[in-house]
């Protein structure tokens, strides 16, 4: 495994750590609304389209992460913001961050992470597309609808 892949990798494993140790567990509803075009830019001007100031975790040249909290409107809560150099960087990553679990939402060479309900919330501003991770770390998600949700 390369340098990048295990710095990939390891940047993948802390986001969701961070994000699980932020959020816990979790279930949203089920409401479609219209997906906008999905945002492009810097991390800082992705950040800033849903009113988060950066929390800036891992700033490097493959990869720039950080936490991010917001209280305004559907995407109400707290969530993990990556941007990457490279589109392959970025499927690296979420390879590996889906084995923990939790919500994504895709865009060009950025992705978000956090609660469902968060996450459906951000793609009403951010557009991108709605990914879940691993089943077996998802009680209760939509993979395992019958489980618990809390």
């Amino acid at each position: 495994m390369s340098m990048t892949r295990k710095r990939l990798a390891g940047a993948a494993a802390g986001a969701v750590a961070a994000l699980l140790a932020l959020t816990g567990c979790g279930a949203g509803d089920d409401a479609e609304t219209a997906v906008p075009r999905t945002a492009t830019g810097t991390l800082e001007h992705i950040a800033g389209e849903v009113g988060c100031k950066p929390d800036m975790q891992t700033d490097a040249d493959t990869i720039r992460q950080a936490l991010c909290t917001n209280k305004d409107g559907d995407f109400d809560g707290r969530f993990v913001l990556a941007t990457f150099a490279t589109d392959r960087g970025q499927a690296e990553w979420l390879e590996n961050a889906k084995d923990y679990g939790g919500y994504y939402l895709v865009g060009r060479k950025w992705v978000a992470i956090g609660k469902e309900k968060t996450v459906n919330g951000l793609q009403g501003t951010l557009g991108g597309e709605m990914q879940e991770g691993s089943e077996h770390m998802n009680p209760g998600g939509s993979h395992n609808r019958s489980g618990h949700s809390g």
